[in-house]
């Protein structure tokens, strides 16, 4: 099927009304992204023999994203994506304490973080559209009234560009995050074992068994993490390695060597069956890659069984925890300053 129908998607929620949007460009890539969490929904592009596909996964109508999205798929992650340890964190000198939904953890914004709101529509057109949303103080236990855009735009280039920005009325923190589910082969086409991955990073952040940062920042090199060339996602995912057991596969955040708020190439992937190449571009300091390891029995488009390690994620975002880690890239937002930043996966095929 691959391109969504709209209908399945004009519905109500919260006395709000939820839409799908369709981007276009003149090579035939189609993305169709929805208010209702800011979700990309499916991403079309071509492989080596001109055969279109949906690289991402998701659900067909935007009810099953209401009652079903429990794996945040497509779903732009706020305020703070990622874990807080203990949900809780010091701000001048004040501590708060934000909903724990993650063990003992904050993970993605709470119980109804960003993934879960309907979004206002500011602008759109055919190849772009602009998402804003009003998150008031106090919500989920974070501190001032914040507003945040997400634009969703697509080039000639077969560019899907993400372009972020937030401002505050009293300090706070901050780390928006989209969190599709990619599968350069077509979504439900079975395992992403055999797509080949390189990140540009050379450190990545540990975690405790509880999936926090511990803090330290440690090296690839000679570890299942060395990504620094291409490299199958399931060559070394099995290995008898702490931090694999940890996270049931891979579930890290990778230091990228660029500097901070330059937007640089992040990861490239291939799919040698396709030929589809994918390559993430971002001005964030971190990429967390996922395996979708917690996957299981999952119904998602045309009837496919979304199960574990058939999908990745690569989410371009600051450090787990930051708010926490003095050495980390700083979360905090301050009503003086703007928030932006920008993400770019790039499609093609080699």
């Amino acid at each position: 099927m691959g391109v969504i129908n709209e209908v399945t998607f004009n519905t109500v929620h919260n006395q709000q009304k939820v839409r799908l949007f369709t981007l276009n460009n003149q090579n035939g890539m189609i993305v169709q992204v929805t208010n209702y969490g800011a979700i990309i929904v499916s991403i079309n592009v071509k492989d080596k023999d001109g055969k279109q596909a949906d690289v991402v996964q998701g659900y067909e109508t935007a009810q099953e994203y209401i009652d079903n999205n429990e794996f945040y798929q497509g779903a732009i992650c706020g305020r703070c994506a990622n874990r807080i340890r203990k949900g809780k964190f010091m701000l001048n000198r004040k501590e708060y304490s934000l909903t724990v939904n993650n063990e003992d953890n904050h993970l993605h914004g709470g119980m109804k973080g960003f993934d879960k709101k309907l979004w206002d529509v500011k602008e759109s057109s055919a190849s772009e559209v602009t998402f804003q949303y009003t998150s008031p103080d106090g919500e989920e236990g974070y501190p001032g009234t914040l507003s945040v855009t997400v634009t969703y735009s697509i080039n000639e280039n077969n560019e899907l560009r993400l372009d972020y920005s937030g401002t505050t009325d009293q300090e706070t923190i901050l780390n928006l995050v989209n969190h599709s589910y990619f599968n350069l082969a077509g979504e439900g086409s079975g395992t992403i074992n055999n797509h080949q991955l390189q990140i540009e990073a050379d450190f990545y952040t540990p975690l405790t068994k509880n999936l926090e940062p511990t803090g330290e920042i440690l090296t690839v090199k000679n570890t299942p993490f060395d990504f620094t060339s291409l490299t199958g996602i399931g060559d070394r995912i099995n290995t008898d390695h702490d931090q694999l057991k940890i996270g049931n596969g891979y579930d890290h955040n990778f230091v990228l060597k660029h500097p901070i708020h330059r937007l640089d190439l992040a990861a490239t992937v291939i799919e040698p069956r396709s030929g589809r190449k994918m390559e993430v571009f971002t001005t964030m300091p971190g990429l967390q890659l996922y395996t979708a390891n917690w996957i299981k029995n999952v119904k998602g488009k045309e009837d496919h069984i979304y199960q574990e390690r058939e999908a990745f994620c690569l989410e371009t975002q600051n450090f787990p925890d930051a708010i926490n880690q003095s050495h980390f890239p700083s979360p905090i937002l301050t009503p003086k300053n703007v928030y932006k930043h920008s993400t770019i996966y790039k499609f093609s095929v080699y």
